[in-house]
């Protein structure tokens, strides 16, 4: 095995490794609950409490894992904490997948026998 070659398996190894991590951190149904709010505007904590029906507690720890990833950016205004799409291309992620899910569940649906 040559150098580059070995090169290009440790580059593609850890673009691996940080796709499993990122898959891992939206693989929460309340995440992409987040996610699917935060994709018509940057909003607080309040509206994503009254959206999402989760505690508050349970809400920011999950804010707190998408911010660490970097799939959340976050400012403060006050005693208000806004948050926002940090990398856009987990909506389009997000959508894809989610798209596929419904055409497969509609698919299911459609071929189970009563």
């Amino acid at each position: 095995m040559n150098k580059k070659a070995s090169k290009a398996e440790m580059a593609q190894g850890e673009a691996i490794e940080r796709a499993a991590k990122f898959f891992g951190v939206l693989a929460t149904p309340v995440r992409l609950k987040i996610i699917g709010e935060l994709c018509a505007s940057e909003t607080n904590v309040t509206h994503l409490l009254s959206a999402i029906n989760v505690s508050q507690p349970n809400m920011s720890r999950h804010l707190n894992v998408l911010f660490k990833a970097g799939i959340v950016s976050r400012r403060r205004s006050g005693a208000n904490v806004f948050y926002a799409l940090a990398n856009p291309s987990v909506v389009s992620i997000c959508k894809t997948v989610c798209t596929e899910m419904d055409a497969e569940v509609a698919s299911s649906r459609g071929s189970i026998e009563i």
